[in-house]
């Protein structure tokens, strides 16, 4: 068998400045390379939504502490869709109660025990939203950390595979020429 270079891409700088290798062209200087003129087949992948990634996580909380963290008449809750805000996780400042001050008894009319009646159940109704956005805020960190250990996971399984490949490449370099 006898070598013919005639099958071999050619070399040549053109008037514009680029050599022309094969069926596309890069710009004469190596570190233009990244910037223009690869062909299509070699482009880097257009950047990916974060929160489009699916990471498979096995974690099932349990339904008991979903229906403690699900508000009433809503739907159930969800802690692989639930975002919570800054504002929502900073933790609250301690507030010291006021003083009671002792109403009379003559004092206690109809008015007194109406705004009593409304303040009790105001008073329930944020202890129960508080106790179910802090149900909600743990079942998330649990959910949180269980996919944090899977990306760490499969973080390690890719840098795994990107040195076998290393590895593969540099007998491939070694055996013939650089690609």
């Amino acid at each position: 068998m006898t070598f013919d270079p005639s099958h071999l891409p050619s070399f040549r700088l053109t008037s514009s400045g680029y050599q022309t290798i094969a069926r596309f062209a890069l710009p004469a200087h190596p570190l233009c390379w990244f910037s223009s003129g690869l062909p299509s087949s070699r482009d880097t992948p257009s950047p990916m939504d974060p929160t489009a990634i699916h990471v498979p996580v096995k974690y099932e909380p349990d339904p008991a502490d979903l229906v403690l963290s699900s508000e009433a008449g809503k739907e159930m809750f969800d802690p692989r869709k639930c975002k919570f805000s800054d504002e929502e996780l900073k933790p609250q400042p301690m507030i010291r109660k006021a003083r009671k001050v002792l109403i009379p008894e003559d004092l206690k009319d109809d008015k007194y025990w109406a705004r009593r009646r409304k303040n009790n159940l105001a008073a329930k109704r944020s202890r129960y939203a508080r106790r179910v956005k802090e149900n909600q805020i743990a079942i998330r960190a649990a959910f949180l950390e269980k996919e944090n250990s899977a990306l760490r996971q499969e973080l390690v399984d890719l840098r795994k595979e990107l040195g076998r490949i290393k590895n593969i490449l540099a007998k491939h370099e070694a055996q013939h020429s650089p690609l």
